[in-house]
């Protein structure tokens, strides 16, 4: 017989209490959503904005740098970065050959970096990419792949002003020069704006600007692009035929203190990123310091004149052409006998400036070198500058307070003498090195008497004479004064008869004058070595191109010839 089973009926109570939890899980899901798109949709307001609301830096253009007469020195071009975030890249592989291809990159190595940066939300593919070619990029819709806007610096003048200008890193920061000086004020500052992006990364719409770029301050210099350029040209001509190691030259505005140009050899290109290198990156005219030779005679003579025991007729016995101090042998090329002041300057006589610092308190000489500006900084505001060492004057012994009184045992650089010079051209005033434009001249310190630069002046006029170790800066129809220097340089702790720093520091016209000038060739190693036969055919060329240049009327009326700029050579 069949035995059938019957089913209990389900119990009321426990159907209630399911149809009850169905029926408030249905009350909340529906209370739920209309709170978040009712009363409170703030949350997924705040959700859709964090997956594609962003806020994004807008950089800020950066200032140009000019030169006196407004002709750009550097200025910022804006490119474009290719970015990733590595992970949504390696997520989808799609474009990735196209892409290699654009960033001349291999899949391969694309994925490798990639790899080496998995953890990272963010990885530079390419930078100072020009615009055209990002918008290749763009146009393949690379998952993970964004374009940001920046700016590439550019330098017109090439090495020609690459130690002065100086140049920027890929991340638009000053690294030498003007650029790393005024770094603040060319930068700028800036802005930040909020966009909406789409899934791919593309701004499809800007939402607000939250704060505006700020653009960096155009910079305009003291220098002038044309003398910088012929200065530079010239000083470059003569260290390659000279096959010398290095060189610098400096031109200094006698009556303000600017500086009109500054180049040093060797130099670099700073748009050609590829070949910087660091050991030519250094201003040698603001770095490098040397021992000043025969430029030193006429600030020795300059204290003997302030001192009142010496007059530009006082004569000096340098026979037999050679003097013995405490050991120390001076010598003169020959025996010059009894001469007068200006003969010692001209004939660049040793023994005689000797004589004349022997016979001086120590102090008073100090005190000379020291108000000139040697042993300090010019502040002109170039990184890296020197400082330079004059020695305290209860230091020097007798044989030092010879051989300072040539050029010997202190050290200074090639803008430090510009500087120094620069006190016989205005007057016996010491002023302020600058690299930007002065409005005001009336910030100088009278150091030496106006009669003291006038009759120093006068004497190193002579230098520049037929009879004078600086016959060759003469400038046809402009008087010139100046002075050669021949310096031995210290090779392995000795001074050495082989290795020398060949000088020339000048002033133009020497009737009101106008220029400073200092050369140094460092080493020369063909066709003599003397300052004389180096340096001063280099001020020559790059001093008649700069009057020239400014307009600057001749003041030798016993020249006929006609006064112009000369072209390359030696």
């Amino acid at each position: 017989m069949e035995v059938k089973h019957k089913i209990p009926p389900a119990h009321p109570f426990r159907l209630g209490v399911v149809l009850t939890v169905i029926a408030a899980a249905a009350v909340t899901l529906v209370w739920r959503a209309a709170n978040l798109q009712v009363l409170d949709h703030g949350f997924l307001q705040r959700q859709g904005d964090a997956r594609y609301l962003r806020d994004i830096e807008v950089p800020a253009h950066r200032g140009m740098i000019l030169d006196r007469n407004g002709e750009p020195l550097a200025v910022s071009t804006p490119v474009m970065a290719v970015w990733a975030n590595p992970k949504e890249m390696l997520a989808s592989r799609k474009g990735w050959s196209e892409l290699g291809g654009i960033l001349k990159e291999s899949p391969h190595a694309l994925e490798d970096r990639l790899n080496r940066y998995a953890q990272r939300e963010f990885v530079y593919l390419k930078r100072s990419m020009p615009p055209d070619v990002a918008g290749k990029v763009e146009d393949l819709e690379v998952p993970g792949v964004y374009l940001q806007r920046e700016y590439h610096r550019y330098y017109p003048t090439g090495e020609v002003s690459s130690h002065l200008v100086g140049f920027t890193n890929i991340d638009d920061r000053g690294q030498e020069g003007v650029e790393l000086s005024f770094d603040e004020a060319l930068r700028g500052k800036a802005g930040l704006r909020r966009v909406l992006k789409d899934r791919i990364g593309r701004v499809v719409e800007e939402v607000e600007s939250i704060r505006e770029p700020e653009p960096g301050q155009d910079m305009r210099l003291s220098i002038d692009r044309r003398i910088q350029y012929l200065a530079y040209r010239e000083l470059k001509t003569a260290v390659r035929l000279r096959r010398a190691r290095a060189g610098s030259a400096v031109v200094l505005d006698a009556r303000t203190g600017e500086v009109l140009a500054m180049v040093n050899q060797p130099s670099f290109n700073p748009n050609n990123r590829g070949s910087l290198r660091s050991d030519r990156f250094r201003n040698r005219a603001v770095t490098d310091t040397f021992e000043p030779g025969s430029t030193m005679k006429p600030f020795t003579v300059a204290a003997a004149l302030e001192s009142g025991e010496y007059f530009p007729s006082t004569r000096i016995d340098t026979a037999p052409g050679y003097y013995r101090v405490k050991g120390l042998m001076i010598r003169d090329e020959r025996n010059y006998g009894q001469i007068d002041m200006a003969t010692i300057i001209e004939k660049s006589s040793n023994v005689g400036i000797s004589k004349i610092a022997l016979s001086l308190p120590q102090e008073t000489l100090w005190r000379m070198y020291d108000r000139v500006g040697f042993g300090a900084s010019t502040q002109c505001s170039l990184p890296g500058e020197a400082n330079g060492q004059l020695p305290f004057f209860n230091d020097w012994h007798e044989s030092e307070r010879a051989t300072l009184s040539f050029g010997y045992g202190l050290s200074l650089t090639a803008l430090q003498l510009a500087r120094a010079y620069g006190v016989f051209a205005d007057h016996g005033r010491v002023r302020p090195v600058s690299m930007l434009p002065v409005e005001d001249t009336s910030n100088f310190e009278q150091v030496i008497s106006p009669q003291t630069s006038r009759e120093v002046m006068a004497m190193m006029e002579t230098v520049i004479s037929a009879r004078g170790t600086g016959r060759r800066a003469k400038i046809h129809g402009y008087r010139v004064a100046g002075k050669t220097g021949t310096v031995r340089k210290i090779i392995d702790g000795e001074y050495s008869d082989e290795h020398y720093l060949s000088l020339f520091a000048g002033v133009a016209p020497a009737s009101d004058p106008r220029l400073v000038m200092v050369i140094v060739v460092d080493e020369p190693s063909v066709g003599g070595f003397y300052g004389g036969e180096v340096a001063a055919p280099v001020f020559s060329r790059v001093m008649s191109g700069a009057l020239w240049m400014m307009g600057i009327p001749p003041d030798d009326l016993s020249d006929h010839r006609p006064a112009k700029a000369s072209g390359v050579g030696v």
